[in-house]
């Protein structure tokens, strides 16, 4: 698959009315206002679903690995420190994830208040890099005061995914990143669904079996409780 910087860009304008109008091998399209025009004709094209689920496909599905980051403590800061106060603890969240993010070969998708969302060609990179901000984190609040600490839970999925470059990402995995990093991670935690965890290599790393349910449905994830080797920060290749 090709990274998400490499697909090609179009026009609203140059958009084809027909999605089956493309000929085999020629680059889709993969931003917002296409998937729209496709799933308007979806809605009024009852008989060529099929054919339009393809093309939705083919443009905007592929396998990848998220990242789901969420700051802990907004409640409780805001209403000790004021919003200033937590949107200046963001900035810094920020400063570390970012660079840890593009130097693990990922790409910030999405940012929403104190919750980001990167997209990575595989898991180790996803997983490497929340290791680095993790460890960017620890080293910000070193040198700063206990109310300008910086904490964070991050969750990791991994496979079949709908994404709109630059703007979102949709899809089962994606869910389960979101519920992992968001609800049921704690400060520091690293949470992967268990299809992220399959992926990565053995005796690189250390789990524990962490199974939630998602709507009554048993959900098997893991915690990271460890990494077995050490290197420098700013990046790692996956394999």
């Amino acid at each position: 698959m090709p990274d998400i910087a490499s697909l090609p860009a179009r026009a609203e304008n140059a958009m084809p009315l027909d999605p089956l109008a493309y000929a085999p091998g020629q680059p889709l399209a993969h931003d917002r206002a296409y998937l729209r025009q496709l799933l308007a004709q979806r809605n009024q094209s009852e008989g060529r679903h099929a054919a339009i689920d393809a093309a939705i496909e083919q443009a905007f599905v592929r396998d990848v690995a998220m990242l789901v980051l969420d700051m802990c403590g907004f409640s409780r800061i805001t209403a000790s420190h004021g919003i200033i106060h937590f949107l200046a603890m963001v900035h810094q969240m920020e400063q570390a994830a970012r660079p840890a993010i593009a130097g693990n070969g990922g790409e910030v998708v999405k940012q929403e208040a104190d919750n980001l969302f990167a997209v990575f060609g595989h898991p180790v990179q996803a997983l490497e890099a929340a290791l680095d901000i993790d460890r960017a984190l620890c080293a910000m609040n070193a040198v700063q005061a206990p109310e300008a600490a910086l904490h964070a839970s991050m969750g990791i999925g991994y496979g079949p995914t709908l994404v709109i470059a630059g703007m979102d990402l949709f899809g089962h995995e994606m869910n389960l990143a979101c519920k992992l990093g968001e609800d049921i991670a704690g400060p520091g935690e690293i949470l992967l669904t268990a299809s992220a965890c399959a992926q990565l290599p053995a005796g690189r790393y250390v789990f524990s079996d962490l199974p939630y349910t998602i709507g009554g449905t048993p959900m098997p994830a893991h915690r990271l409780e460890g990494c077995l080797f050490e290197r420098p920060l700013g990046g790692a290749q996956h394999g």
